[in-house]
């Protein structure tokens, strides 16, 4: 399903072109992009302007946010909101399901999770002292809103998102928050993630894409650009173009270095 069909850039005032991220050349080159397939790689080197408009689109859509405060309050994305002014999103379908995700945001989710799981508990230990002598159905009572909410973080997280790795904690969040009918705006998620994961999340994407989901991927991994009939946007040179897995720069240079590592390694 394709919720989000494009945005269109309106004109803004020449005095924001020498300004970040108006000044950014592929940010005023920008037009009308169209995301034609359920998923979407925006692709480019450092600096190109790939993550900023990622960023700018999620603050467009008010889309929901993960690990960090919300797209209208988040300082660090201060400049992205001013560029969001100037994006018109058309939508095939308006849905609210759906989040943002930057890959450092992770952190702060694991760590408020880790907070919160830690405060339940002292709730519940303090409800144990207070009620000391009071009769069982009195303390389950006391217990069970406290219980109920640990019982789900253990159902989603297991031990915690603090406890596995930082990758299987990523592939946890996303296992559990991914749901049909979703928009979701990922940028770089493959930077926790191993080869033998980053395939593990194109099985999920493409179980969610059979449940009506959409992504949208800022990416530097050759594997999650395979995912089968995505559409590759390159934001190298300027423009944003079209382009095909087996032409990417990305791609070419991975194919030549495993086809005879020590003999690339020589080159540099």
């Amino acid at each position: 399903m394709i919720h989000l069909q494009s945005i269109t850039r309106r004109p803004w005032p020449a005095r924001l072109d020498a300004e970040f991220p108006f000044s950014i050349p592929v940010i005023r080159s920008l037009e009308t992009l169209e995301f034609k397939t359920p998923v979407t790689f925006l692709v480019g080197e450092n600096g190109s302007g790939k993550s900023t408009v990622l960023e700018a689109l999620a603050c467009a859509v008010e889309s929901i946010t993960v690990g960090a405060e919300s797209v209208r309050t988040d300082r660090s994305l201060g400049a992205q909101r001013e560029l969001a002014k100037y994006f018109k999103p058309v939508w095939t379908k308006r849905t609210r399901k759906g989040f943002f995700l930057r890959a450092e945001d992770f952190f702060g989710y694991a760590k408020r999770l880790v907070s919160m799981r830690a405060e339940m508990e002292d709730e519940l230990r303090e409800i144990d002292v207070e009620f000391q002598g009071r009769s069982a159905t009195a303390i389950g009572l006391a217990k069970m809103a406290f219980g109920h909410e640990l019982a789900d973080m253990q159902r989603r997280y297991g031990a915690g998102l603090d406890v596995a790795s930082h990758g299987e904690s990523f592939i946890a969040l996303f296992k559990n928050r991914f749901v049909p009918g979703g928009l979701y705006l990922l940028d770089e998620p493959e930077a926790p993630l191993s080869p033998i994961r980053q395939l593990g999340l194109i099985s999920l994407l493409k179980e969610m894409v059979a449940q009506q989901a959409q992504f949208i991927i800022s990416t530097h991994s050759p594997i999650l650009m395979a995912y089968p009939g995505a559409t590759i946007l390159s934001f190298d040179g300027g423009q944003i173009r079209p382009a095909r897995y087996e032409d990417l720069e990305q791609v070419a240079l991975l194919r030549d270095f495993l086809n005879d590592p020590p003999a690339f390694t020589e080159r540099l």
